[in-house]
């Protein structure tokens, strides 16, 4: 049997990138119950047939509208027991320059809708009265990052908190809930961002590998392999636990 042949699961925000790399994992790994959610009718379609899943449009700037798509998933899989956070918004903002309206849109994506997800996630597991698991993708900039990553990284390091907050409430109700503080990886939207804000052209992914230590970026396939374990029973009574998965250890300097 494989690790995954019982998991009812959803991807917020897997479509591409590392959401929809998870869901690879997790359908190699047996999980045939699947449900992805992004905000690209097209290119949801293409991933859902991918790897078998259902897909469901849906934006996490409408918090009301993630919250139904947990519970119209629990429904529809008869039971939900795997939760991936991964879909998020990376827009730049120093504290010098940040607007609230952006503040707040990012807050909201990367913050107010994955919390209320968890919630009525775990609600409803708590309620079945069955073993649940979440895993929040989280970042590297946790713990300190960019200045033009202000807000994001605000964002983000909330959300390692509610990680922690989450794993050890839920523990009583065999809910697990775990983080991943993943480093510069390469992704489809990073392309994009790194197009959008910092007017790479198309040679930047080979300058940014040949910057790294190890002489590549974290790749999606990578922390799938990490989240497919941290969804399982594999990882026992993991929980509040937020892994760095980068080539650059935070506090450290060059020699």
């Amino acid at each position: 049997m494989g690790r995954h042949d019982e998991t009812r699961a959803l991807i917020l925000g897997g479509t591409q990138g590392v959401g929809l790399a998870i869901a690879e994992r997790l359908r190699d790994d047996g999980c045939t119950r699947l449900v992805l959610t992004g905000r690209d009718e097209a290119k949801g379609a293409q991933a859902a047939a991918r790897v078998g899943a259902r897909f469901v449009a849906s934006d996490l700037i409408d918090t009301d509208d993630t919250v139904r798509v947990v519970e119209d998933a629990a429904r529809d899989l008869g039971r939900l027991d795997a939760l991936v956070v991964a879909g998020a918004t990376t827009d730049r903002g120093t504290i010098l320059d940040t607007t609230p309206e952006l503040f707040d849109r990012i807050m909201t994506i990367n913050l107010r809708s994955p919390y209320f997800a968890l919630q009525r996630f775990a609600q409803l597991a708590k309620a079945a009265g069955h073993p649940a698991a979440v895993v929040n993708i989280l970042s590297i900039v946790v713990h300190g990052g960019q200045s033009f990553l202000s807000p994001y990284a605000a964002s983000k390091a909330a959300l390692a908190h509610v990680t922690k907050n989450a794993g050890h409430t839920l523990a009583p109700d065999r809910i697990r809930v775990n983080g991943i503080n993943v480093g510069w990886m390469d992704t489809p939207g990073e392309d994009a961002v790194q197009r959008k804000f910092h007017g790479a052209g198309d040679d930047w992914l080979e300058r940014a590998e040949a910057s790294r230590p190890m002489g590549q970026l974290v790749k999606p396939e990578h922390v799938a392999g990490l989240a497919s374990y941290l969804l399982s029973h594999e990882a026992g009574v993991m929980t509040g636990a937020c892994v760095d998965f980068d080539q650059v250890v935070p506090g450290m300097y060059p020699e």
